[in-house]
């Protein structure tokens, strides 16, 4: 129901302008500017909705297997995005025959998941291009030179979410005030039922050691992330989880 919500429509036809190679770069920052608020808007009004009608916004959970090349390097970036967007996520490491399989078990309302669906797959698409174009340091390894650039991207496409999200809230808080509602309890409200699911379904989780990165791409990551468009879709046909090989 929420993939296919009239905002969210919008939102993917603002980006898709703003990927457009006619558009100048002035007229895609204001298209990204506009789809980055359109989209934290959108979680607040579902939150706001929910709160008066609770079956409109359940809680729900998905796993999503990540794929090589960088598998955990995208499980890192789903993540980001996911709690970023008041989601939890949970890494599933699995060993197979042919090595380490990465996943996401990822805990939210619908609405929110579906945010963090369609900027998870623009995200990782835009990712996907720069990273290739993105020139390896000589004698410095690719894969390391790589993993610490998606690194950078990471941290930016979370600074940039943690932005967003602040301000709808801030801006919707006098809404909710005027309806004799506290935003702050909404919102807290909705995290409980999302954290007593976690906990129902892992109530022995554990937390993973920091990752150790030895790469010089983190600062080319992290200004690709900030010019990075905060939604949008796939418009060349390549799969979402294409990155370039190690």
């Amino acid at each position: 129901m929420h993939a296919d919500h009239p905002m969210l429509a919008k939102i993917r036809k603002l980006l898709a302008k703003a990927e457009n190679d006619a558009t100048t770069p002035e007229e895609a920052e204001l298209y990204t500017a506009k789809a980055a608020a359109l989209i934290a808007d959108y979680g607040i009004d579902q939150a706001l909705l929910a709160a008066e009608v609770p079956e409109t916004d359940v809680v729900g959970d998905r796993v999503v297997t990540l794929d090589a090349p960088y598998a955990r390097d995208k499980a890192d970036l789903l993540s980001a995005i996911a709690v970023r967007l008041r989601c939890r996520a949970v890494h599933m490491t699995d060993r197979t025959a042919d090595g380490k399989r990465f996943s996401v078990h990822l805990f939210g309302h619908e609405s929110d998941l579906a945010r963090a669906d369609l900027l998870f797959t623009s995200l990782l698409m835009q990712a996907s291009t720069w990273l290739g174009r993105a020139p390896v340091p000589p004698l410095e390894h690719k894969a390391a030179f790589r993993r610490s650039w998606l690194a950078g991207f990471r941290l930016a496409i979370s600074r940039r979410l943690e932005t967003a999200e602040r301000r709808a809230e801030t801006e919707a808080s006098a809404r909710a005030a005027a309806a004799g509602r506290s935003m702050g309890l909404v919102l807290a409200d909705r995290s409980v039922e999302v954290s007593s699911r976690l906990a129902d379904t892992y109530p022995h989780l554990s937390t993973a050691r920091p990752r150790q990165l030895s790469g010089s791409g983190m600062s080319g990551g992290w200004a690709a992330g900030q010019r990075a468009d905060l939604g949008g879709v796939r418009v060349d046909g390549r799969p979402a989880h294409a990155l370039p090989g190690i």
